[in-house]
Formats: structure tokens, sequence, C-alpha cells
């Protein structure tokens, strides 16, 4: 597979990495663990050499299962997780508490360690701005697990282009994970542009609109309480309707591509910037294979204007997350 660098960074990755919470936690139960250990070891055989997860994701069983599974492969791979979030008072199954205090944070690289069974961490996101934190002090605590070889490279996700800009100023950020997709263009308002200035690579999550871009979900579609999406408005049933306008667009040009609309989907996001690594999940190996072909897609500038015209025509129904949810973006 072909590698991209992550901005100005030396860290390389390939060109697609793979999101693994849906392994553990968000898209229903959690998977079969030795199915997914499988899945995992799998998309190395392909090529995949960038895996995202995160402490939070379990709370803490998907690094434990990322690390179970890629420790065979040593520095092949690239394993990007995030601090961030703590549980709630009294609660240890309910991560829903922001804490990026610097003690916090030295605290919490300890127990990723130990679950990914690495010496070094390679990419360090905070999974959200924390309003109570100076991001300077974040970047300081960040800087200082460098410093001592605990982490190799640092990131943010869902943060502003001011918030980028502060934290740049004390440690160079890697990377930028933000969700990013034709049905959420938000970040080329700004962080795109900043990213590009400032040498940042960026790491789309969600690049297939939570599973709607592939055009496996329509109104019949019921989702388990133990999936989340069950809880935002953008699924909602008469939204899921009314969005199908989407798939449908990709689908046209999945056709003349002769390629699904998961693949274009992936694709346009490939031919964006060089520096942009989407990280799709799955839980199945026939949709990892047909996602890792994605690569193979070439897009022309045309087609990718074209593409994004028609794109803007249709006005998305129904908000990407609840409003509480919502409200910890961008800051």
């Amino acid at each position: 597979m072909e590698k991209r660098k992550l901005g100005k960074s030396k860290l390389e990755v390939s060109a697609l990495g793979l999101g693994c919470m849906g392994m553990s936690w968000s898209y229903g139960p959690a998977k079969e663990r030795q199915a997914m250990i499988s899945l995992l070891r799998a998309a190395v055989e392909r090529g995949v050499t960038f895996f995202d997860t995160a402490e939070v994701y379990g709370p803490l069983a998907n690094e434990e299962l990322v690390g179970e599974a890629l420790s065979p492969f040593g520095d092949q791979v690239v394993i990007a997780t995030k601090f961030g979030w703590a549980p709630a008072a009294g609660d240890q199954e309910r991560w829903s508490a922001l804490n990026s205090r610097p003690e916090h944070i030295q605290k919490a690289v300890e127990g990723s360690l130990k679950r990914l069974r690495v010496d070094a961490i390679d990419l360090y996101y905070q999974h959200r701005v924390d309003p109570n934190v100076p991001i300077e002090d974040v970047a300081g605590a960040v800087k200082e697990l460098i410093q001592r070889g605990k982490v190799k490279h640092f990131g943010l996700s869902e943060a502003s282009a001011a918030t980028i800009r502060r934290a740049q100023a004390v440690q160079p950020v890697t990377a930028i994970q933000s969700e990013y997709s034709l049905w959420f263009r938000r970040p080329e308002q700004e962080i795109l542009l900043t990213l590009e200035e400032l040498g940042i690579g960026f790491v789309p999550y969600s690049p297939l609109g939570k599973g709607f871009l592939t055009g496996k979900i329509t109104r019949e579609t019921k989702f388990e309480s133990a999936d989340f999406r069950s809880t935002i408005p953008r699924f909602r049933q008469e939204n899921i309707d009314a969005n199908q306008a989407m798939v449908a667009l990709l689908k046209r040009v999945a056709e003349e591509k002769k390629a699904t609309p998961g693949q274009i989907a992936l694709a346009w996001l490939l031919a964006k910037k060089p520096w942009i690594v989407p990280i799709p999940g799955t839980t199945r190996l026939d949709r990892l294979e047909e996602n890792l072909q994605a690569e193979e897609i070439e897009l022309t500038a045309d087609e990718v204007g074209k593409l994004e015209r028609a794109a803007s025509n249709i006005t998305v129904q129904g908000a990407r997350y609840p409003e509480h949810i919502e409200q910890m973006s961008y800051r």
C-alpha cells in the first residue's frame, strides 16, 4: 500500500488506516475477541500500518485488544491512541468527564503503554479539548512525555484552528483527527488551510459517515441500544430518508468507476491532499478489503470538483451528534 507522511513530520503511515473503536465499543456489543485479533492481523498482512484506538473505547478494552493483536509486529505498525477522559465520579464504567490536567495525562500514558504493550506511543492525541485546562499546559505535558521517550508524536482531535496554533507554539503537532467526509465538510472552512500552513497531517475519522455513505443503511435499518447511532439525529428515520440523496450521488460516480459508494467516499478524501489519511473502521474482513481497494481508484481534479459541487447542493438533514457532544468540538 502507498505510504503517506503526516504533514512535515517524519511519521509515515499507510494511506488508509484502520479505526478500531467499533471492535469493542459504540457500534453495538463488543465483537468476539479472537475474531477481531484475526482481523487486525489481516489488516497488517494487507499493508495497513496505521491503527487508531483510545483509552475511552471500552473503556480500556480496545487498547488491550489492539495491544494483543499488534504486539507481534513491533515497529512495523504505528498505533495512535488518545487521552483526556476520566470516569464519572464513582462510576468506572461511565467515562463522561473530560480531564486533560497534566498530572492526569502522566497517569493515563502509563496505562496506555501497558495495555498497548509498547515502550512508546507513536501518536498521542488529546481526545477532546478540555475547557478547564489551557492547551499550552496540555502541549507542555505531552512535550515532557516526548522528552522522556514515552510518546513520539503529539496530536489533537476536534480542535479549533486557534487551539491548534496555540498548541503548536509549545509542542509541534503531528496530526489533527476530526470527522470529515462528503456529508460533514466543516474542516474545509478553516482547519485544512491551517494544517497546510503549519505542516500538520490530517486524519479524518468517520470517513464513511458512520457507515451511511456505504449505502447499506436505509429506513429499515434498526440500531440496537448499544449502538450510539441510535442517539444521533442524523440517523433518525426521517433523516435517513432525506440523506439518501448523498448516497445516490456516490452511487452514480461509483457506477462510472466500477466501484462501491464507500470506495468513492474514501477515494475523494485520498484525492484531496497527500497528507490526509482516513481511518475507516470495520469489524468484517470483506469490508476491510473493500475499503483498502479505494486506494486504487483515481479521481481527477475535475472529478473531485464535480463531486463536491454536486454534494454541496445536498442539504444534509440532522445533527452529527447530540448537542452535549457537539459542544465539545472545535474549542
